[in-house]
């Protein structure tokens, strides 16, 4: 296994996150060297400007929480957070096509980011805490024919988040070839490590001190 830090996305999502919230988890993350700070699309250049030369990536999430905006402006977002210094782009997919089995639309809007996200990768949120086993088996499957480099459990403001079992799936899943995420409630070394051990190549956590320490 990897060292554990390289396995997380330091994360911070809330809604009343302030700039200087911001900066003080880039200063966590060039301290633990972790994959990627994950964030808001507003702070994209704020983050981008304050990893310059650490070797950790700028992360940015589109269409987030609820994944419901017009595959339009998901790609415009991206568009704009690459440009704004984003290296990858966590989107949520679109969770009602999906629960009406809508797969074909679900796989066009995925691909509509993986397209204006270039050349950052893209990781996809399917939420899996409102979808039965055979819909997570069907958007991770969307996911990988859109191009996506990941899928991703949870946004972690829905009504669950990652389990040992849905990333066992999603690994059997989309192969060996693609990376997959653990998101949403993942905040001891202990829960880190299961995940890993369950098949997941990347963790958000926006407790990363306490896992690391």
């Amino acid at each position: 296994m990897k060292a554990l830090n390289t396995y997380l996305d330091h994360t911070l999502l809330k809604a009343d996150a302030t700039a200087a919230d911001i900066l003080a988890v880039t200063t966590e993350a060039k301290q633990y060297h972790t994959a990627s700070v994950c964030v808001n699309s507003c702070y994209a250049s704020l983050v981008a400007r304050e990893l310059t030369d650490s070797g950790v990536k700028t992360c940015v999430v589109v269409g987030f929480p609820l994944g419901a905006m017009s595959s339009g402006s998901k790609a415009l977002e991206a568009a704009l957070a690459v440009r704004d210094g984003a290296e990858e782009i966590d989107m949520v997919m679109h969770i009602g096509a999906a629960k009406a089995g809508d797969w074909a639309s679900v796989q066009a809007d995925i691909a509509a980011v993986v397209i204006a996200a270039k050349p950052a990768i893209v990781k996809v949120i399917i939420e899996t805490c409102l979808l039965t086993d055979n819909e997570k088996v069907q958007a991770c499957l969307a996911a990988k024919a859109a191009g996506a480099a990941f899928v991703k459990t949870s946004t972690g403001f829905s009504t669950g988040g990652a389990t040992v079992e849905d990333i066992a799936l999603m690994r059997k899943t989309v192969g060996a070839d693609m990376g997959v995420k653990a998101s949403g409630g993942v905040r001891s070394r202990e829960q880190a490590l299961a995940m890993i051990e369950a098949g997941a190549s990347r963790i958000g956590c926006s407790s990363t001190k306490k896992i690391m320490e």
